[in-house]
């Protein structure tokens, strides 16, 4: 029950505009200097991604446990 609704298109946009916009903010405070001087190893570019999913995550639980 839990998965169908983390899945419904309504949550998904939601958790994505959620996480572009977060994400993009810490990104921006945390890994700034790294992108604008063009210095992304592996390393970073995964931390980068888990700074998107995290807010991802967080939004997608909270509009599921609303809904339940």
């Amino acid at each position: 029950m839990s998965v169908q609704l983390a899945l419904r298109g309504d949550i998904v946009r939601r958790a994505v505009r959620v996480s572009a916009v977060v994400g993009t903010l810490l990104v921006a405070i945390n890994h700034g200097d790294a992108v604008l001087a063009g210095s992304l190893d592996a390393e970073r570019l995964v931390r980068i991604l888990l700074t998107y999913l995290v807010p991802y995550g967080v939004s997608t639980y909270s509009s599921v446990q609303a809904l339940k």
